[in-house]
């Protein structure tokens, strides 16, 4: 193993589960694939490795020993650092009350137990693309000027992937940034949730519509000075959510 994570040529993905079993088989099908693997059989394992090699990617499952998986995904979310990495769970939990605390707590996707491996690789591969695609790493995107989007007091550096406050930086998750720079890029026009679910998230996931709603509300409690009453991000009732055309300033 690779000392630190610039020494990894491959995309680094780490790997939270406590089954051996499963471990394994995912391990194989995302090596088959060209990523290097890292595992973590707990909680602590996790973060340490997290906050040692910032992998590109965690597949993340909740029940672990010693630190469960969302407090696990808590901490990160709650990290300058490692806000920005993607984070899949992987969970026998089946109730929507889960997946939807699982996406509350900062997770970009949440997947059950029993999964298709096929499946679990098409998502990372997806999730990776579009992280690729939003700080820029692309070939095409590096030769092109930054485009900042701007509104009010808020601003987006697609290539940087990053949103500042005034001066400010802004600490959102992987799909927090991509919704609000789709919202952004297209003020005053009504996104239904449909749409927003299909753009942001790029496949078809085992939550509904409701994704969204969550998602919307934890970016405007990073946002909005008023969350209650949002200038930026309107609800159009029953349709979708749209960005204000003229904001007003903070």
């Amino acid at each position: 193993m690779a000392n630190s994570k610039r020494d990894l040529k491959k995309r680094l993905v780490l790997v939270v589960e406590d089954e051996e079993e499963i471990v394994r088989l995912i391990s194989f099908h995302l090596e088959k694939e060209g990523y290097t693997v890292l595992s973590a059989a707990s909680g602590t394992e996790a973060l340490n490795l997290a906050f040692e090699y910032f992998p590109d990617l965690i597949i993340l499952d909740i029940m672990l020993p010693e630190i469960d998986g969302l407090e696990v995904c808590r901490r990160l979310r709650s990290s300058d650092q490692a806000a920005s990495i993607p984070i899949l769970i992987l969970s026998a939990r089946k109730e929507e009350l889960d997946r939807v605390l699982g996406l509350e707590m900062g997770a970009d996707d949440y997947m059950i137990k029993p999964f298709s491996v096929r499946e679990l690789v098409a998502r990372v591969r997806a999730m990776l693309r579009r992280m690729d695609h939003l700080t820029g790493t692309t070939e095409s995107s590096s030769r092109e000027e930054e485009k900042v989007f701007r509104a009010g007091n808020i601003s987006l550096f697609p290539e940087r992937h990053q949103v500042t406050i005034g001066e400010q930086v802004c600490n959102l998750t992987h799909k927090e940034f991509v919704l609000l720079q789709l919202l952004m890029s297209n003020p005053g026009k009504v996104l239904t949730r449909e749409l927003l679910l299909d753009r942001v998230w790029g496949y078809e996931v085992e939550v509904d519509t409701r994704t969204v709603d969550v998602h919307v509300r934890y970016l405007r409690q990073k946002i909005e000075p008023d969350p209650a009453h949002p200038h930026y991000i309107e609800t159009v009732r029953g349709v979708g959510y749209r960005f204000a055309e003229k904001p007003q300033n903070n």
